[in-house]
């Protein structure tokens, strides 16, 4: 497009001028995933002592209703949250956990790496 500004005749360059900086969010999140790689971690073996206490702390959790602080091993990371476990299912190893913001989620029992009462 053309402009005139007190008798000189400017040029802009329109949408052009911005084209370099159109791959920037692209960009930022190919780098935060390759950040996110470098610090995944694989999952934690557990022994067979880990796995017992596991299993009791699981136990008297479910029956007890008591807030437990959960470590699990998801995509690479191990989160650590609070919350309260509501129902096992050992045909399916799975387990539904309430954290305390309310949510439902249902994990899979070989992804506990650790678990104790708060």
């Amino acid at each position: 497009m053309d402009y005139e500004f007190k008798g000189q005749k400017i040029s802009d360059r329109g949408m052009r001028k911005w084209k370099p900086f159109a791959s920037m969010p692209e960009q930022y999140i190919g780098l935060k995933q390759v950040f996110d790689d470098l610090n995944k971690v694989d999952k934690p073996l557990l022994s067979e002592e880990q796995q017992e206490e596991i299993n009791e702390v699981l136990g008297e959790a479910l029956n007890s209703r008591r807030t437990v602080q959960l470590t699990h091993y998801k995509d690479g990371h191990c989160d650590t949250e609070p919350g309260e476990i509501v129902a096992v299912d050992v045909i399916s190893k799975t387990f539904i956990f309430i954290d305390l913001f309310g949510f439902t989620n249902k994990m899979k029992l070989d992804n506990i790496v650790a678990i104790k009462f708060e």
